[in-house]
């Protein structure tokens, strides 16, 4: 067991100061619930204000900081958060769960995130000149300050995907970490700060319904960045309506996969399904959560998918070799086992595959082994709900409208995907299917970090951008003669 805490631990930060908090509660390791990782500051409501206060301040001057001294400082920081990625990996596993692999690539990614965004700002702020008589130029400005709410699902890459653009296009942020697992996140962000004037970059952490809630409801917020389920968002605009402010969210899924009857299911295609599915244990907004299969290759889908799983082995994710971890914390463990309970009661078939790495030690974990459902009916709950777990219900269909159909009856409309050798039919099924992002023999994310395609119905609340993110965070106004 390791027993040195992170230097962030039970700190929040304000002004460039890490002030240690009078109130904490334990950061646990969800594959393991005897060990403590380290411990996250219960900030109150003066605290939040103190931080917002702080960040208003620090915006007068660093709004109006040239977009290359911004881009340059950025470049600096990505510098050395590279350099602190193989030390920093094993604390992002052990408080969050993830599989060493997955962790590594999502510290790395925060650095690319850092240099794309930094890039991309020189050319995007530029001024635009419209066509026409009369001279009129579109020009950007900083908007103000910015709350970053981020989950514990992905809390690295899904915080910096927020946090760099704000911070990029002149804003100051007030970031609130999931206190799940708030650790790796706030001791990349204590070297990024490091790089900017005191109060650019502040955290503050603790209960959502407190500390949330007082970010959300203060009028001088003037951006909210969220990600997390559909309720909390809705909680979030809620608090927000008080001011007019602008929302960023990337909010619940339950994405579709839609299998044709001429679908290539070789050994590939079938891995790339599995990874849709139990990409960090199913713990992934655009992770698949249905699959819709052509009945005459039905039970040919069942039988792959049953033998892929049962080749997965899941255990704490230090070991390297561990493909699976564990889910992050005991609500989402207890609300998984109950969808699956709660399938088999109404008549569903379970079937459980996977290889327990470490079987004395499994209690000891929120380890649940990859499941398949099987006769669930289109409205039961473990086909409605996001489960965000490693089980998936997988139902028959007979024509592609009714398959259409079928993955549009849902109020989520995050990600998509259609497996056919036939890339016009691909096409022409995309262009019905209601989500943000449609993936052909895929269901993965884009790995080209301008792009960013937000959901659709209750899914998201943005635009598409081929911008690092940029335009979320700033205004454009109109500048004539």
């Amino acid at each position: 067991m390791i027993s040195t805490f992170p230097v962030v631990s039970g700190k929040y930060l304000i002004g460039g100061q890490w002030l240690q908090a009078e109130q904490t509660a334990n950061v646990i390791n969800p594959a393991n619930h005897q060990e403590i990782v380290g411990e996250v500051a219960l900030c109150s409501k003066a605290d939040v204000d103190e931080a917002i206060t702080t960040a208003v301040k620090a915006f007068e001057t660093w709004s109006r900081t040239a977009v290359e001294d911004r881009a340059n400082r950025m470049h600096l920081a990505a510098e050395e958060i590279k350099t602190l990625v193989e030390e920093n990996v094993t604390l992002l596993v052990r408080e969050n769960g993830k599989v060493l692999v997955e962790a590594k690539k999502d510290l790395l990614r925060c650095v690319d995130i850092m240099h794309h965004a930094a890039d991309e700002l020189l050319e995007w702020w530029q001024p635009r000149i419209l066509p026409g008589n009369q001279k009129v130029q579109i020009r950007k400005r900083a908007r103000g300050v910015t709350a970053v709410i981020s989950p514990w699902n992905s809390p690295m890459i899904l915080t910096f995907k927020r946090v760099i653009p704000a911070v990029l296009t002149g804003n100051t942020v007030v970031v609130k970490p999931a206190t799940n697992c708030p650790l790796t996140i706030m001791s990349f962000l204590k070297v990024v700060a490091s790089y900017f004037p005191d109060g650019v970059i502040n955290v503050v952490t603790g209960s959502g319904g407190v500390i949330g809630n007082a970010i959300c409801s203060d009028p001088r917020v003037k951006t909210i960045a969220f990600v997390g389920s559909t309720e909390t968002g809705k909680e979030i605009m809620r608090a927000a309506s008080g001011s007019v402010k602008k929302l960023y969210m990337e909010l619940g899924g339950n994405d579709a996969a839609i299998i044709l009857e001429d679908a290539n299911l070789d050994e590939d295609a079938i891995s790339r399904i599995r990874f849709g599915v139990l990409r960090a244990a199913g713990q992934v907004c655009s992770a698949i959560k249905r699959i819709y299969v052509h009945e005459s290759r039905y039970e040919e889908v069942i039988a792959k998918l049953k033998k892929e799983f049962s080749r997965i082995r899941v255990g704490n994710g230090i070991q390297p070799d561990v493909e699976m971890g564990p889910l992050n914390n005991k609500a989402q463990y207890d609300y998984v086992n109950g969808l699956i309970e709660r399938a088999q009661e109404s008549g569903a078939a379970v079937i459980t595959g996977g290889i327990q790495l470490d079987p004395d030690t499994w209690d000891q974990g929120y380890f649940i082994l990859p499941t398949i459902i099987t006769g669930a009916a289109q409205d039961s709950e473990i086909v409605r709900a996001e489960q965000f777990g490693p089980v998936i219900p997988v139902l028959s269909f007979s024509d592609t409208n009714e398959a259409v159909r079928l993955a549009n009856d849902s109020e989520f409309g995050l990600r998509a995907s259609v497996w056919t050798e036939d890339e016009d039919t691909a096409i022409t099924l995309a262009d019905q299917l209601e989500a943000g992002a449609v993936f052909h023999n895929n269901h993965t994310v884009f790995q080209d970090l301008h792009l960013d395609f937000p959901g659709l119905k209750e899914s998201g609340l943005s635009r598409e951008t081929r911008h690092c993110g940029l335009e979320y965070f700033a205004d454009s106004y109109g500048l004539a003669n």
